[in-house]
């Protein structure tokens, strides 16, 4: 099986993006893989440092393990937004395939300094990492009713980058250009600041861009941002959405305690979700 960083570089070369999925429990990852699998798309699979302590470092790593051998796909596993050192540390010892540092609340050069840590100590077995500059909005993927302001000094800065990227030698880099975690009520965010994407982009030349906070985002932005030089983009509150709303229906519906029976909606929830977002980001296909 090809590596990460190869898919990478061909998402780059012919203008496509990895998806990342989030998950926390093994329904949701049912139904990533299931449809990923149908449509030949290479996936991600992202836990936070809150989905990960809830399913299980150790646990996430052998669920990757099975379904890779039993799919043939190429499944990989990210660490989403470690905030710590030590947390990103055993997620490396687990068997990750990638990490992220996230020290965008961090003064930068604090966040160089602890990302070059990372760097070191992932290099000895082979895990890419991601690094972020710029604060990408909000902290939890919820539903907001009223209109999301991004504040300018919030989007990333094209000279910060390019000297996070040369002092740290991330692999990625997440930038904030507009996005963030959880959706409007309406269901489509704000408009994305490609012009910010577009600067940064030159600013750093062939460096991995990534998108935080995928979900709502409009699609003709996403499309726009991939022509750019987004590699991967991350997707979780569309598929908590479609996951519990069709759970609630469910339950609310019957009288049914048994639990693969009530799931199989909304398993087919998450397939529907990740169908769409395959087919936008252009991944499907790309096994060979």
């Amino acid at each position: 099986m090809k590596n990460l960083k190869y898919y990478f570089q061909r998402a780059q070369e012919e203008k496509w993006a990895m998806p990342q999925f989030n998950f926390s429990d093994f329904s949701q990852v049912r139904g990533i893989v299931n449809k990923c699998a149908e449509m030949k798309s290479p996936v991600i699979l992202g836990t936070s440092e809150g989905e990960s302590k809830f399913f299980g470092l150790e646990e996430a790593v052998a669920l990757r393990n099975v379904l890779r051998n039993k799919t043939g796909l190429p499944i990989f596993l990210n660490l989403d937004h470690g905030k710590s050192l030590d947390y990103v540390k055993k997620a490396i010892d687990a068997g990750y395939d990638m990490v992220h540092f996230d020290g965008s609340k961090l003064p930068l050069e604090e966040n160089i300094k602890i990302t070059k840590e990372v760097v070191k100590y992932a290099k000895w077995k082979n895990v890419l990492v991601e690094g972020e500059v710029g604060k990408i909005g909000t902290d939890s993927s919820r539903l907001y009713s009223e209109k999301f302001e991004i504040k300018e000094e919030d989007l990333t800065k094209p000279e910060e980058a390019f000297k996070f990227l040369k002092e740290t030698k991330a692999n990625l880099l997440a930038v904030s250009i507009g996005s963030f975690h959880g959706i409007e009520i309406s269901g489509i965010d704000p408009n994305l600041r490609l012009d910010v994407l577009k600067a940064v982009k030159e600013k750093v030349g062939d460096a991995f861009l990534v998108l935080h906070g995928g979900s709502g985002t409009p699609e003709d932005d996403i499309k726009e941002a991939i022509k750019s030089g987004i590699v991967k983009i991350n997707i979780n509150t569309e598929l908590r959405m479609a996951f519990a709303g069709n759970l609630r229906r469910a339950l609310s519906s019957t009288e049914e305690i048994v639990p693969y029976k009530f799931l199989q909606e909304a398993i087919k929830s998450v397939e529907k979700v990740v169908a769409s977002k395959v087919k936008l980001f252009d991944s499907a296909n790309k096994i060979y």
